[in-house]
């Protein structure tokens, strides 16, 4: 067991990227953390990190031993999870990554509906844009919005995400409604800065025909909540998934602007790391999610957008 300890004590380290960020996470000792893993290098004989004032990088043989540690430990919960089945209970500790915006208002609910189905669960949820290394940071399972690279993850899709073109209505009022994609050029525009090119806007036209317009940033900002409530404010034309901004466009707090127009689409994925055993914690909050974003997703049952 003790074997195990320092194999467990070692990942978290990794996950964490320093011994007190681990043994916050363990709820132990810092002391206790750093000893088992000068224990740990000591019976290995290696180095598994390069230590500096600021951070711990894995060595080559970390690394490597990093791997390893993860395959073995996933083979000790699939045993139990084999175990627990039978009685069709989950326990554990699952790290799920969300992009900010869709986790506090569409993921976060999901999760907690998920945790109450099964109260033995423990979940790490992490809510932020950045894209994580799912492997070098330990996470089990991530939710992308985006066109997937090709990698060596698995991916499966839960949902279309749509998005619109919308304004305030006082926003409109004073400064008109633009008819066709080129007059965005003439407008306040509040911009999603984390977009490759944020400022160039990408559409298809009637005839289906592939079409982009160049706006001017008025506003640009990494949040999409801040950018709908600016839109809100009257502030400028803002071009947003449809899961921001739904509620408001019901509301007649926005309004859709150039629906003959389509706006871009992309696909939410699960994305998870390819692996010998596919934990059942991972297989069944998969399942859950596919389910409930599954068909029309609820955020656009009411929405017409063409």
């Amino acid at each position: 067991m003790a074997r195990l300890e320092d194999m467990e004590t070692f990942i978290r380290v990794v996950e964490a990227g320093s011994i007190s960020g681990a043994a916050e996470r363990m709820g132990i000792a810092k002391s206790a953390v750093s000893r088992r893993l000068s224990d740990l290098e000591s019976r290995l004989g290696v180095q598994l990190f390069r230590r500096t004032t600021r951070r711990l990088d894995l060595t080559d043989s970390g690394r490597g031993f990093y791997e390893r540690c993860q395959s073995i430990l996933s083979d000790v919960d699939e045993a139990e999870e084999a175990v627990s089945q039978a009685h069709g209970t989950l326990r554990g500790r699952l790290r799920v990554a969300v992009p900010l915006s869709f986790g506090l208002l569409h993921m976060g609910p999901a999760i907690c509906d998920f945790m109450r189905d099964h109260p033995e669960l423990e979940v790490d949820l992490d809510m932020n844009d950045r894209q994580v290394d799912l492997i070098a940071e330990g996470f089990d399972l991530a939710l992308r919005i985006a066109d997937l690279e090709d990698s060596s993850l698995i991916a499966r899709q839960l949902a279309v995400i749509n998005t619109v073109v919308c304004a305030s209505p006082e926003y409109l009022a004073q400064h008109g409604t633009p008819q066709a994609p080129e007059q965005l050029a003439e407008h306040n525009c509040l911009v999603y800065s984390n977009n490759p090119e944020p400022t160039l806007w990408r559409y298809r036209n009637p005839q289906g025909e592939a079409k982009s317009v160049r706006v001017r940033a008025r506003l640009q900002a990494s949040n999409g909540d801040f950018l709908h409530q600016a839109a809100i404010a009257g502030q400028g034309i803002v071009l947003q998934p449809t899961f921001i901004v739904h509620e408001s466009i019901e509301e007649g707090r926005l309004i859709p602007i150039l629906t003959d127009y389509v706006w871009p689409s992309v696909n939410a994925y699960a994305v998870y790391p390819q692996t010998r055993h596919l934990s059942r914690r991972v297989r069944v909050l998969v399942d859950f999610l596919a389910e409930r974003f599954s068909g029309t997703p609820y955020w656009d049952a009411h929405m017409k957008l063409r």
